[in-house]
């Protein structure tokens, strides 16, 4: 992929995941999509992506499509929780946030966090790690993440059927 072509699908990702040119996209759900984090230095974080742009927050949805987007980011966070597990039995539990702070889109965060990560920040939300960890060249998504990529889509359809 070329840095344009990289930069274009991160200007929309909604829009590139809804015309199947977001190469993050774990599996399309019921309203939204399962996304691949940007960083993976705790590995197997994940995104669900709103499937409507225009949606901010989960009160600018009616209540039976936001039971939906919850439900998909149930079903998302078991999904991680069975895959990070079954590639690395360190896994301790798995975090959800709905912040919103930073991109204007509804999105939750689907964080899996281990044994082996420091004990200061093993307490605490994942953002106490530091900044630098976010753009890490080593642990930036990349195709060393397919396998992982592949075993939690693999969760998702098996707990969906």
């Amino acid at each position: 992929m070329t840095d344009v072509a990289a930069e274009s699908w991160r200007k929309d990702r909604i829009g590139s995941a809804l015309r199947g040119e977001n190469p993050t996209v774990v599996r399309r759900l019921t309203r939204g999509f399962a996304v691949m984090g940007d960083a993976q230095f705790l590995p197997g974080y994940c995104v669900l992506l709103v499937d409507d742009p225009s949606v901010t927050r989960l009160s600018d949805m009616p209540r039976p499509l936001r039971l939906e987007y919850l439900a998909d980011l149930e079903l998302l966070a078991e999904a991680v929780e069975i895959g990070c597990r079954r590639l690395d039995p360190a896994l301790r539990r798995v975090n959800l946030e709905i912040l919103g702070n930073t991109d204007a889109y509804l999105h939750a965060h689907v964080f899996p966090r281990y044994t082996w990560e420091p004990a200061a920040l093993m307490v605490g939300p994942v953002w106490r790690y530091p900044d630098s960890r976010w753009s890490e060249v080593g642990t930036l998504l990349g195709p060393q993440h397919e396998p992982l990529k592949a075993v939690i889509g693999e969760a998702i359809d098996g707990l969906r059927h």
